[in-house]
């Protein structure tokens, strides 16, 4: 029987992926489970770790989130009220009127959420005697300029103005600090016109950053599109390459049951099957910067495993992102042996595509 460094040398120096697959199903063979872990890690850890990227480091930023679309805004807005000199209610229900998109603006000089602004219209419209805003009237304002009727425009000016001015939440109480306790509002609209004539010092603006969380908006925002990061990119390499495949989601899940017996709920995220309509392989992606959550995540792949081995050994295999992965003894070790070593990174998902069943499938589907 092979010693442990020997199975992990002859897994590592594998010279093609179906070879390295073929050595790791060994290791159950040659080696009792008192050894299996310190395998799986050595091998996670020399032959996946260093593919592995931390997903923190980039950010989607649709055009909303842009500066070039917040700048056209701003100048919008510093523009109809003569640099913020002219925000009486009257001047605000204007310009807020004539250009619905200049709310955004106004809102984030408040500080407040598109939502904590629809919820604070709501409490001006009280006494107004009308109906408040909503969180999606607010985003289409900003977004695309939807027209406001005069009543909105009124609400919102009046709204605007009774957040700078204190006189909408009061006095916080305790040790509370009200979010208009800020440098650009604190003196109201004066420290505002202030800062837009002679600018932000640079140690101001970055501890607002420190206090608030840089891209912390968009991040928020775009939360779904860096959730399915991983899943777009290996849509995209299937739809290139000609693989039949049915990504899974809430729509289809009973499609995966009848259509393939694939029991396990949530079904994996994609499957990938011949012209006759049989299934070849399961895939399942996961991304996490954490390692407490890789490991959360490590158990999917023990159940899949299951799955796996009850449709009589059906390939299953990973595509994971983030630096989480790099805890290898409980997260990424346990997903090689679950996998077999099918596993792959975004910059090594080409390399899939060398990997049985693919070979087999690529170019099937037009």
């Amino acid at each position: 029987m092979p010693t442990v460094e020997e199975t992990i040398t002859r897994i590592i120096e594998a010279s093609t992926w179906d070879q390295r697959i073929a050595q790791i199903r060994l290791v159950p063979h040659n080696h009792g489970t008192n050894e299996h872990q310190q395998i799986y890690a050595a091998v996670a850890r020399s032959l996946y770790v260093p593919h592995l990227s931390p997903d923190f480091a980039y950010i989607h930023q649709p055009p909303f989130y842009g500066a070039e679309y917040f700048q056209r805004v701003y100048r919008a807005a510093h523009q109809a009220t003569q640099g913020f000199s002219r925000v009486s209610e009257n001047d605000l229900a204007k310009v807020i009127e004539d250009d619905p998109r200049t709310l955004l603006v106004f809102r984030t000089i408040m500080g407040l959420t598109k939502e904590e602004f629809a919820h604070a219209t709501k409490l001006a419209a009280e006494v107004m005697g009308l109906s408040a805003l909503t969180g999606s009237k607010v985003d289409s304002m900003e977004r695309k300029g939807t027209t406001v009727t005069r009543q909105q425009a009124r609400l919102t000016a009046k709204t605007l103005s009774q957040i700078i001015d204190g006189s909408l939440f009061g006095t916080p109480p305790g040790d509370l600090f009200s979010k208009q306790a800020k440098p650009d509002t604190q003196e109201g609209w004066n420290s505002v016109r202030r800062l837009a004539a002679e600018g932000v010092p640079f140690s101001m603006f970055l501890h607002q950053r420190h206090y608030g969380g840089a891209f912390r908006q968009v991040l928020d925002a775009t939360s779904t599109l860096r959730g399915d990061l991983i899943e777009d990119a290996v849509e995209a390499l299937f739809k290139e390459n000609g693989v039949p495949y049915l990504r899974t989601g809430s729509h289809n899940q009973g499609e995966i049951a009848e259509r393939f017996e694939v029991r396990v709920t949530p079904a994996p995220d994609f499957v990938v099957f011949d012209p006759a309509g049989a299934l070849k392989g399961m895939l399942e992606c996961k991304g996490t910067n954490d390692g407490g959550t890789a490991r959360d995540k490590a158990m999917r792949f023990e159940r899949l495993r299951q799955e796996s081995v009850r449709l009589g050994g059906v390939p299953l295999i990973a595509v994971l992102g983030g630096l989480g992965w790099k805890r290898v003894n409980d997260t990424l070790g346990p997903v090689v042996r679950d996998t077999e070593g099918r596993v792959f990174t975004i910059s090594t998902l080409a390399e899939m595509l060398e990997v049985t069943p693919f070979p087999f499938l690529t170019g099937l589907q037009s």
